[in-house]
């Protein structure tokens, strides 16, 4: 059963994304010279996501399974914004660079297999459900091993701003996406620590911060690297030059 507090949580939340929205859409009329599909990217994950949890606002987008209810509209949104959270800080790292296709790839490759493998457990019995808990979060690991090795070598091999900015923005979406596995285990869908409400709201909070968040952190630091003149660009190359 939805509880009529989830559905207002659930509207909350539709209502942040389309702020988002619009505050992309806005900033990208100036772009400050970062790529137009930076913009896209960052327009298209509050739209989608946020037409997600409008479904399970209006009593849509999920099912009860065992008399546990399972918000498979989550799933719908995290196949399609994670992948794009991932491309945004992987484009991030390779601003200055031809971008590598087969990172990128591999990366929407890792992120969809963890998505499908943890929807799965959501509809599977236990102790089923904790295998497929653990390939998520196998692909999980391999996601942030990526990120923490290959895509910071790439980002440091540019001029010292944008590798700091990457650290940053890398860093930011860390911390928030471990929470994610965490608050799955201990909630209605695995161990049942916290309640059903409980476990709609912060699977709110956590994705303003890690989609709407993030791409204000992200394009708000490319739009002030970009527009920077033409000289202290110069300079951030030379910078970079000697400390390889």
């Amino acid at each position: 059963m939805q509880y009529p507090i989830e559905q207002k949580i659930l509207w909350g939340y539709a209502a942040v994304m389309v702020a988002g929205a619009v505050i992309f859409a806005v900033w990208s009329f100036n772009r400050k010279q970062v790529p137009r599909y930076e913009y896209l990217i960052a327009f298209i994950i509050p739209v989608w996501s946020g037409a997600a949890y409008l479904s399970m606002a209006m009593g849509q987008g999920h099912i009860v399974k065992d008399g546990h209810l399972i918000y498979f509209a989550r799933y719908l949104d995290w196949i399609v914004t994670t992948p794009l959270l991932l491309v945004a800080l992987a484009t991030t790292a390779m601003s200055t660079v031809p971008k590598d296709r087969v990172i990128l790839w591999g990366l929407v490759a890792a992120d969809v297999f963890m998505i499908l493998t943890g929807l799965i457990a959501d509809l599977s019995p236990r102790p089923e459900q904790y295998v497929w808990y653990s390939l998520g979060c196998a692909a999980f690991l391999i996601i942030m091993y990526v990120i923490w090795v290959h895509l910071r070598i790439i980002a440091r091999s540019q001029n010292p701003s944008l590798y700091k900015h990457f650290l940053m923005t890398a860093s930011y979406l860390t911390v928030l996406w471990f929470g994610y596995p965490t608050l799955w285990i201990i909630g209605p869908s695995g161990f049942g620590w916290t309640s059903q409400v409980t476990d709609t709201l912060m699977f709110c909070l956590l994705p303003i911060f890690s989609k709407v968040g993030f791409s204000l952190l992200d394009l708000s630091g490319l739009r002030r690297l970009h527009g920077r003149p033409a000289g202290k660009k110069g300079n951030s190359r030379k910078q970079s030059a000697a400390v390889r």
